[in-house]
């Protein structure tokens, strides 16, 4: 079985946010909301994801910015926004997704989630981590 669909079923079958595998073996998962868990990774793992599988139910421009910048392989995405697809594409990171959608939309659904408005402009991981950082501090 492929790294991402271990992953998958990870999501899929225990119920949690994110999922990633790597030569076989779940070396990360969460099931907290938004995009702690990915700044977690980034921040903890980062050096242990090059070639990993990540399997999210959300992916948005900042997750697969962070996607690429911890040099993951594979994403999957239950819902994925155009942005995302479009820098995932561009740094032939394979991915897929069972949803597509225009951007990923903030809690109560009136506008863009803060970290889609924080990557809008960036594509440089170390920028978004720093932003991120932030953000959850403040």
């Amino acid at each position: 079985m492929k790294d991402i669909d271990i992953a998958r079923k990870h999501l899929d079958e225990k119920g949690v946010r994110i999922a990633v595998v790597k030569e076989g073996k779940l070396i990360y998962k969460s099931d907290e909301r938004g995009i702690k868990p990915m700044y977690t990774l980034a921040m903890k793992l980062k050096d242990g994801l090059s070639n990993a599988s990540v399997a999210d139910r959300v992916i948005g421009k900042g997750a697969a910015i962070l996607c690429k910048h911890m040099g993951v392989r594979e994403v999957h995405g239950r819902l994925m926004s155009d942005n995302a697809i479009e820098l995932l594409r561009g740094s032939n990171i394979q991915f897929t997704y069972e949803e597509k959608c225009a951007y990923i939309e903030n809690e109560d659904r009136t506008g863009l989630c803060p970290i889609e408005k924080l990557s809008i402009d960036i594509e440089d991981g170390d920028v978004l981590l720093r932003r991120i950082g932030e953000f959850i501090k403040g």
